[in-house]
């Protein structure tokens, strides 16, 4: 066990996602700049060690229902992406000057389902993350919500984080969630839930155990944490959930120390992306 954490020092190319109940107070609605700040401070510091890094990050209709004196999720599509059209600018404006405290440049992307399905857009959209990177530039990723009517209906960041490591060629995929890993049982209601510190293989009995647990974790669930590693390990990178609460499990993760749930790569010799962006069950109602 302790060689598979050790081997996790060596990644070059990592991919965090972080989701909208990690970067907003739940009481106010509010972003949490404390929390933010700190992402942006380790992130940096990431980089800093010489790794490639993306951040995925969500919040942006949250932010946007906090803007427009919203007090609960709006029904309407259409408000929906209001949210989102005025959220987005905001959020990534709030990175984009923390980053900037740390010398650190950042970049926005915004994807789509449909950018992902066209090999040329694909191709184009990994061409400007490897510009990026060259230009020692950490991309924040997050769905573009404002135009993909799919994409508030179906998608999840999970998944996009995932479809983000394949894309890019990460080696590492870290999901920043609100429970430590994965567990036998929902923790929430089973106090004998044990935590799993190592997945090999995402058999039946796995996705099972993701059921159980899908009311204890996040916007997304399990569900769809174990969707993202099977994309995730498929393309060959590594995969760990881990919990937000505290930031610096991702700084013990880099020091090889045992954090959360591993998601071990099994790189498939004839994968291809195009054929997980296809089925339905990876873009799940968020």
């Amino acid at each position: 066990m302790e060689h598979l954490r050790e081997r996790i020092k060596n990644k070059k190319r990592v991919v965090v996602k972080i989701g909208s109940s990690s970067i907003i107070h739940e009481e106010t609605g509010h972003l949490n700049f404390q929390r933010m700040e700190k992402l942006v401070r380790i992130l940096t510091d990431i980089h800093n060690s010489g790794k490639d890094v993306v951040l995925v990050s969500s919040g942006a209709v949250g932010v946007g229902m906090k803007a427009l004196g919203l007090s609960r999720k709006p029904r309407s599509l259409t408000m929906k992406q209001a949210c989102a059209a005025v959220g987005q600018g905001r959020l990534i404006t709030v990175y984009q000057k923390l980053f900037s405290e740390y010398n650190q440049g950042s970049a926005q992307v915004l994807l789509t389902k449909e950018t992902m399905l066209n090999e040329i857009r694909r191709l184009n959209a990994k061409n400007t993350f490897e510009n990026l990177f060259d230009l020692n530039i950490i991309p924040i990723v997050n769905e573009n919500d404002t135009v993909s009517t799919e994409e508030i209906e179906f998608g999840d960041n999970d998944t996009l984080s995932a479809v983000v490591a394949a894309v890019v060629g990460a080696d590492l995929l870290i999901l920043l969630s609100d429970i430590d890993g994965m567990y036998t049982d929902d923790p929430s209601k089973n106090k004998d839930a044990k935590l799993i510190p190592v997945i090999e293989i995402i058999d039946e009995k796995v996705e099972n155990m993701g059921k159980g647990s899908n009311s204890a974790v996040g916007t997304g669930g399990m569900i769809t944490k174990i969707a993202a590693a099977n994309i995730v390990t498929d393309a060959g990178a590594d995969m760990i959930i881990t919990n937000a609460d505290d930031l610096n499990n991702l700084q013990r993760i880099f020091q090889g120390e045992e954090i959360g749930t591993l998601f071990l790569a099994h790189k498939r010799t004839n994968f291809k992306l195009l054929e997980y962006l296809q089925e339905k069950p990876y873009f799940t109602q968020r």
